[in-house]
């Protein structure tokens, strides 16, 4: 329930009093040179609002769960930052991962339109599309840099993990999965010429695949899809048959590893598909091998509590912070002084909506509703969609290029 949206507060009386009134906001705490602003916490309190009477809490449960998720909700949005900031420092960089979700969100919306489909997130959600990309960014980034300095560091015994595997054998059973890697050749705004063009060309690049050439290379020379196109054309997570439209699941799978397709004519996108089949299970028990990382991760979630508190503990330490007066943070680190210094001589408290804004650093991620990526290639019992999310992984939406 990270995000980034924040609520408009009236100016000041000092400011009323000037010519040219500017909308400003509250800041509740100063985080290495980002803020978290009141609205912030109010935007928190309203989500998870929401949330709870969708899923018909009653008053009571209302009022209990609000009160424990506002008391940690200055803590919750610093410790973001936090993670957020040591994340740019290790240059990791989730957008691939971003990407994908909003591919994923954009077919469950059933919305090709990019316009009314940021209308149907702003309706759902509370907040503009580009709020809510980077909500998913700063999320994404925490676990991952959660993942890399705590997860990675637990060790747990192999015995152990084959033990657990054992014991939990019944939460290994996969379905029918493929992974995918694509070329797409756009025919949007084509003359018929260039249509016709574009599907000669696609076939020859079926038979170039086939004939041995790397497809990872001539993706990267031909794809139309520059997101999936930098990482060779890999589609990411595994795919399952309800996740791709008739013909192509009839198509896929049926092959082995390393089939690649005919040319598939696409509405949407428009232009032309070439698929590649990276990888292929069938549905039935995973083996311990297969599933060891998954293990790994499950095992790892009770332990890593009190270690990433620790790390953002430290990150405290080492940070610049001041929380204001009225506001606590509960995460707060022994010893470390956060006093709020009063610069109202030189600055006030609060500062422009524009000001807000340019702190946010936001970078525009290209919504590709038929594009997906991953970094990494398929790893025989890699964690399905829809699994629960843990720390020390990212889960991986299905592909959008390929929907119903």
């Amino acid at each position: 329930m990270f995000c980034r949206f924040v609520v408009l507060i009236a100016a000041t009386l000092a400011f009323a009093a000037a010519a040219d009134i500017k909308v400003v906001e509250e800041i509740a705490a100063k985080v290495n040179g980002e803020i978290v602003t009141k609205g912030d916490l109010e935007q928190l309190r309203r989500e998870t609002e929401n949330e709870l009477h969708q899923q018909g809490a009653t008053p009571a449960q209302l009022a209990q769960t609000l009160n424990r998720v506002m008391t940690d909700a200055l803590r919750d949005k610093i410790d973001e930052l936090l993670l957020v900031q040591r994340g740019k420092d290790l240059n990791i960089s989730v957008d691939s991962e971003v990407t994908r979700t909003i591919a994923k969100l954009q077919v469950q919306s059933k919305l090709s339109d990019t316009d009314k489909f940021a209308e149907w997130v702003r309706g759902q959600f509370g907040v503009s599309l580009e709020e809510y990309k980077q909500r998913e960014k700063d999320q994404m980034m925490a676990q991952r840099v959660v993942s890399e300095e705590v997860g990675s560091r637990i060790f747990i015994p192999e015995d152990d993990l084959k033990k657990y595997y054992e014991a939990h054998k019944d939460q290994y059973v996969r379905q029918d999965q493929v992974f995918l890697s694509q070329i797409l050749l756009s025919t949007d705004g084509k003359t018929d010429e260039q249509v016709a063009a574009a599907e000669t060309k696609a076939k020859d690049l079926v038979r170039r695949a086939r004939a041995g050439e790397k497809f990872t290379d001539l993706a990267g020379a031909n794809s139309d899809d520059p997101e999936t196109a930098k990482n060779g054309g890999y589609l990411g997570s595994p795919l399952k048959r309800e996740d791709l439209r008739k013909e192509i699941a009839d198509a896929v799978f049926t092959q082995k590893k390393g089939y690649v397709t005919d040319p598939i004519k696409s509405t949407s996108p428009p232009g032309f598909l070439i698929l590649k089949v990276e990888e292929r299970f069938e549905a039935g028990q995973a083996t311990f091998e297969e599933v060891r990382d998954e293990v790994q991760n499950t095992m790892a979630q009770p332990r890593m509590g009190p270690k990433v508190r620790d790390l953002l503990t430290k990150l405290r330490k080492e940070a610049f912070l001041e929380i204001r007066e009225g506001y606590v943070d509960t995460g707060a680190a022994p010893g470390k002084d956060t006093t709020w210094h009063d610069v109202a001589e030189i600055k006030p408290q609060t500062t422009t909506k524009e000001e807000v804004a340019a702190r946010q650093r936001k970078k525009f991620m290209g919504l590709i509703p038929y594009g997906r990526v991953g970094p990494v290639k398929p790893v025989p019992g890699a964690a399905e969609p829809g699994q629960t999310a843990k720390p020390a992984q990212v889960s991986q939406p299905p592909a959008a290029p390929v929907q119903k």
